[in-house]
């Protein structure tokens, strides 16, 4: 398990527990979101505030979460991204898939 949920309601706030996100945890993070989505969450909240490194296998598994969750109407979220991340998603232009957030509760104002 690298996520650690607490649910609200239907908000899933998830937060990734390794440091490196890669290819060595992507495909249970996958799994990991789509139980979320299929448990009935409306939306989840994904918490980077312990990662500091991100490969593209990982950002492979986080499309494939939006694109299972898309169809179902969950929306997920971004929180706690360290510069180097940010900049990275920013860089390949993630930032126009997700919406990131500064934390948990800037997220659950703006869904709202």
């Amino acid at each position: 398990m690298i996520l650690k949920v607490n649910q609200i309601n239907h908000v899933a706030q998830a937060t990734i527990l390794p440091q490196e996100a890669s290819l060595a945890n992507a495909e249970m993070f996958k799994e990991e979101m789509i139980t979320l989505v299929a448990n009935g969450a409306r939306l989840i909240i994904v918490s980077f505030e312990n990662v500091n490194y991100i490969d593209s296998s990982f950002l492979g598994s986080l499309v494939v979460a939006l694109k299972y969750a898309m169809p179902r109407n969950v929306d997920i979220y971004l929180v706690s991204l360290k510069p180097d991340v940010r900049n990275l998603l920013t860089l390949i232009r993630m930032d126009k898939v997700f919406k990131m957030f500064k934390d948990f509760e800037e997220a659950m104002e703006a869904s709202q």
